[in-house]
């Protein structure tokens, strides 16, 4: 059960209300001013970290025994005016609108106006990107073709490994000067810009240092003033743990979690990295100092609990900074994107699985919390009792633990180019991506929406929501002779588009390697240092960039439904479908009742239709794989939308499949809603025919009702599911439990529903803090029953 403290710390955590903060936006700017021009671009960005931290406003909340917040208090919310120079408009909206909302109060709205907007609205990397990109790549971001994720945020979703738990910033420094000393300005040509960059990492380094130090200050003059003599010791005693750490190396398990707590706030500081940093494989960095102090007698079993779930809060006290415009219809939340990995195998590939891993499970079934999210790593070598205690988990129906198929991510990395260990210490950081944590840069760059490049095909190259001529002319649709000339002609427009959004990938990497690097995070990233190059230049061992398609199971189903219905069955002609679709089914009736009830559909373990699908997933991984990206790396395929897919559905009339306008698409790599009617062993049989191991990640979310998972029965049907889908090598798999009663009485009466909780895509959120749209897609999802299945 959780202490007193915990409950207090995360009832605080509950309880704050977002705001907007301005102070890093204003010390960045007086940064900016008085050295810009004078020295190089990386040093110019680790003195704004290092002023940063030298003068932001210190929080130690009451009772916490691990300190430091990304603004000034819980719930705090910075700006970063060198990614996006908010208008005082999108200031309004932040404030005004009804959900994910953050209070901006007047003396902000004064900053802005007076001192950010006037320097900094023709500086900021959106605005930057926007005069760089090509006509057409505008004019596909506003058709909703595709989104940029650094339109309004920094690269990232990665993760750290266990470095930090071995080198305190004081051997980083150390680190740095020896390559320093190594550079040769007589034969390297680089030599000056690896200077610059290494120079700037190791500001960064003071500049963790200087946050640990002034912690010590302000714990010990808090000390000072406290008459209770356990809250004295308290503070006394985190004054001790930062007078280690970040300069040495942790010793303890308490001063592990607080190393990576202030290398997490430097990361988050520095930029706003897509959205967060990750702590990677937590249970296997923490479990030598949990085992050596158990051993010791220095530390309980229920202080390392306390102190994790203490760890808990501070995620949660840290909402995803504010998004506007289509970067929020693209990720609609608070979270912010940090992943916790529990299980999977060790760097010699044995099974993973120790104390703090079942330690951790118990911390996300009491703290109940969004944030951070959480994943268990399952492998063939993983204890049925790990797998069964997180399905338990699960099934209580907020969303937590997702799960993660080790081997099969193991063997994607490896595709990808990884080596054996460097695999195995990987792992899964964000919604699903995966990736080798603290050595590679895998950079997320937007959405595709793989659907309104079918609209367009089925218009010749015309968007029909704008009239606009976007794609190329393939030709009349209604006179296609066969169904391999429309997907000859899909073809051609997916890889046009494909290139546009490419083109523009290597514009927005350029100018984040040159105007926009990151010296902070290069430090905790491997071979940045040895390289003298930055993560955000190739610095990083492993460089990865991901196009994320969108709505595979709608593709499916309306390509299915065109070679079905039109070319193989004859049941009407395209002339005829087109017509039903611009109509909207309306006076179609038996078009549309064909189409949505009498075609194959993907999801139901029917060839027809998943021989489709495998056949777009192809296309894409054809076109996408291995196309060089701007960091000395290639760019991959990932499937999962966030919440996009709601977004791309509303840019688009009806598809052929039967989704009516502006309904939203398919999710992850789910099955259109409603469309799989064979239960859940059918879906992952489908879902296993797309080969995983090709990807960066994919999503696929079941929904049940709480009576189907119930009781021992239950808890084994969905731990069998698990293990039946791995065994056919599916990457990720995560559940809704909760029923469409449940979810209707919700949208009705919301302020009884407070604390409900839901899956949506590759995280938790409050379902009263989602659209309307959205929700009605989570209700619309399949309820799926074990009945006549086989696990």
């Amino acid at each position: 059960m959780m202490t007193e403290r915990v409950k207090k710390l995360r009832e605080q955590s509950l309880n704050a209300v977002p705001s907007l903060s301005m102070e890093r936006a204003k010390i960045v700017d007086e940064v900016t001013k008085k050295y810009e021009g004078i020295v190089p671009i990386p040093v110019l960005r680790a003195l704004a970290l290092k002023e940063i931290n030298s003068k932001k406003k210190l929080c130690i909340n009451d009772g916490e025994l691990i300190v430091g917040e990304r603004g000034e208090g819980p719930a705090t919310a910075c700006t970063y005016p060198e990614l996006c120079c908010h208008t005082l408009q999108d200031f309004d909206v932040m404030s005004q609108r009804e959900r994910i909302n953050f209070t901006v109060n007047d003396e902000a709205k004064e900053l802005q106006k007076d001192v950010i907007i006037p320097y900094w609205q023709n500086r900021s990397m959106r605005y930057r990107i926007l005069e760089n990109v090509s006509q057409e790549w505008k004019d596909c971001y506003e058709a909703g073709i595709f989104t940029e994720f650094m339109e309004q945020r920094g690269p990232g979703h990665t993760a750290g490994d266990d470095k930090i738990y071995h080198k305190g910033f004081l051997d980083f420094k150390k680190d740095i000067q020896d390559a320093i000393n190594k550079l040769d300005f007589c034969e390297d040509d680089e030599a000056l810009d690896k200077k610059n960059e290494l120079d700037a990492m190791s500001i960064c380094c003071d500049a963790i240092m200087i946050l640990g130090e002034r912690y010590v200050a302000y714990a010990k003059e808090l000390a000072e003033k406290e008459t209770d003599p356990v809250k004295k010791q308290e503070l006394l005693d985190i004054a001790d743990v930062c007078s280690h750490v970040p300069a040495h190396a942790p010793r303890t398990f308490r001063e592990a979690l607080q190393m990576y707590w202030f290398v997490h706030l430097c990361v988050i500081t520095e930029l706003n990295p897509w959205d967060a940093f990750n702590p990677g494989r937590l249970d296997q960095h923490l479990n030598p100092f949990y085992q050596k102090e158990i051993e010791e007698g220095t530390l309980t079993h229920d202080q390392a609990m306390e102190l994790l779930e203490c760890f808990w809060v501070k995620f949660n006290n840290q909402p995803a900074p504010p998004k506007v415009g289509i970067t929020l219809k693209e990720s609609s939340t608070y979270t912010d994107f940090a992943n916790i990995n529990v299980g999977g195998v060790t760097k010699e590939g044995l099974d993973g699985v120790n104390d703090v891993s079942y330690m951790l499970l118990d911390v996300i079934d009491e703290m109940h919390l969004l944030q951070p999210s959480s994943n268990v790593q399952i492998s063939k070598k993983s204890p049925q009792k790990f797998v069964k205690r997180a399905c338990e988990i699960a099934r209580e129906g907020w969303g937590q633990p997702s799960m993660f198929n080790t081997d099969e991510v193991i063997q994607g990395l490896m595709f990808a180019g990884k080596s054996l260990e460097d695999a195995r210490c990987g792992g899964n950081s964000g919604c699903v991506e995966s990736g080798a944590f603290g050595k590679e840069a895998y950079i997320l760059t937007g959405y595709f929406n793989m659907n309104k490049i079918l609209e367009i095909t089925l218009n010749n190259g015309i968007d029909p929501m704008t009239g606009k001529k976007l794609g190329l002319e393939t030709g009349d649709a209604s006179k296609f002779k066969t169904y391999d000339e429309l997907f000859e002609a899909y073809k051609k427009q997916a890889k046009y588009f494909i290139d546009v959004k490419i083109k523009g990938n290597r514009v927005v990497e350029k100018l984040f390697a040159t105007q926009m690097p990151e010296p902070f995070l290069s430090v905790v990233i491997s071979d940045c240092i040895s390289k003298g190059k930055d993560y955000n230049a190739g610095g990083a061992r492993y460089n990865s960039t991901f196009i994320q398609c969108v709505g595979i199971g709608n593709i499916t189903d309306g390509l299915s439904s065109i070679k079905y219905n039109v070319f193989d069955k004859k049941n009407f002609t395209m002339k005829e479908l087109l017509e039903a679709m611009k109509d909207n089914f309306e006076g179609h009736d038996y078009i549309y009742n064909l189409v949505r009830n009498k075609t194959p559909k993907y999801g139901n373990d029917d060839d027809y239709a998943d021989d489709v699908m495998k056949s777009i997933f192809n296309l894409y991984f054809s076109i996408i794989n291995g196309r060089r990206n701007g960091r000395g790396g290639f760019h991959k395929i990932e499937m999962l939308p966030t919440t996009c897919h709601v977004y791309f559905g509303d840019v688009m009339g009806a598809s052929p499949e039967g989704r009516k306008a502006h309904m939203p698409v398919s999710e992850g790599i789910s099955p259109a809603q409603g469309a799989d009617k064979h239960g859940p062993t059918a879906v992952v049989k489908s879902c296993a025919k797309m080969q995983h191991i090709k990807t960066g990640g994919t999503l696929l979310n079941q929904k049940f009702t709480p009576s189907v998972v119930a009781g021992e029965n239950g808890l084994d049907n969905m731990a069998n599911l698990v293990r039946t889908y791995f065994k056919m090598d599916g990457h990720h798999i995560q559940f809704n439990v909760v029923d469409r009663e449940t979810l209707l009485d919700a949208q009705k009466n919301p302020d009884q529903y407070n604390d409900l909780i839901v899956r949506v895509a590759g995280y938790s959120d409050y379902f009263n803090n989602l659209d309307r749209a959205l929700q009605d897609e989570i209700i619309n999802r399949t309820e799926q029953t074990f009945e006549g299945s086989v696990c």
